[in-house]
């Protein structure tokens, strides 16, 4: 049975419907034609120059990233800048760009929920639920805020963190011998979310981009920021995404291949 791209963005939209995108997100089809028949889907967790290149190798003609292309309308599309570079590339080699960003952090079964499954947490609650979700619906929202059965200490927290996300090295801050049994948990940038997790009794924050102030104002108020960073707290979750994606389309009879990128990678370096 033939896939089109507006059959994928139908799957996308039941799965992580786009209203409940926040209100500065661009979700959807970035670049593209809804009519044309998919051969194959990159998942990448950005539309770089390098992703656009791997899938022309791999003879993938959709993108599926997390991080859209555009956030906002560009004024022109030239070679001049990144953004149009990449859109030239796109359109140059027949390759639809589709991207699920705040609205596949916040579903159920999203990139929020995924990550705590990651991380090994299973007894927690949704941090801020969207004003667009249904009546009875407690779960749709940003950030989750797991409750441990026994508290852990920081030390014994780092070191689970490295070990489920298969990272070398994490910031954190605070004293190892804290103990914590209330974790709040934003993937990607999550300093907007500080002041919420303090609300609810978080002792301990993990996620990404976070900046000295904040680090040192929350540790001094007795709350230890763990920075895994933001692509750590979301590429281990958009993977296990695609995989589930995958096996919708094997559920609805698409013989479509779903690859995951290998040239989607942390931007920063460690040594």
């Amino acid at each position: 049975m033939s896939l089109r791209v507006k059959d994928i963005e139908e799957i996308m939209e039941n799965y992580a419907p786009s209203k409940f995108k926040e209100s500065y997100d661009n979700v959807g089809l970035m670049v593209g034609d809804g009519e044309e028949e998919v051969k194959g889907i990159l998942i990448a967790l950005d539309c770089t120059l390098n992703v656009i290149q791997e899938a022309v190798d791999k003879k993938c003609n959709l993108i599926l990233t997390h991080h859209p292309l555009f956030f906002n309308r560009p004024s022109s599309i030239t070679k001049d800048t990144l953004q149009g570079k990449k859109t030239i590339e796109l359109i140059k080699n027949n390759i639809n760009l589709l991207s699920s960003h705040t609205n596949l952090d916040s579903v159920y079964g999203g990139l929020n929920s995924l990550i705590m499954k990651k991380l090994g947490f299973e007894n927690y609650s949704t941090m801020e639920l969207s004003i667009a979700r249904e009546p009875g619906d407690n779960v749709t929202g940003v950030g989750r805020l797991a409750i441990l059965d026994e508290a852990i200490s920081i030390k014994e927290l780092c070191k689970m963190v490295k070990s489920k996300l298969h990272i070398p090295f994490i910031r954190y801050t605070g004293d190892e011998s804290w103990k914590v049994n209330k974790i709040a948990v934003i993937n990607g940038s999550g300093e907007d979310f500080f002041s919420i997790s303090k609300k609810l009794g978080a002792q301990c924050i993990i996620t990404g981009d976070t900046t000295y102030h904040y680090a040192s104002d929350y540790t001094e108020e007795g709350i230890s920021i763990i920075d895994v960073g933001h692509f750590e707290t979301e590429w281990p979750a958009f993977k296990m995404f695609g995989e589930l994606l995958q096996e919708q389309l094997k559920e609805k009879e698409y013989d479509v291949e779903i690859i995951i990128s290998e040239k989607t990678s942390r931007v920063y370096k460690f040594k």
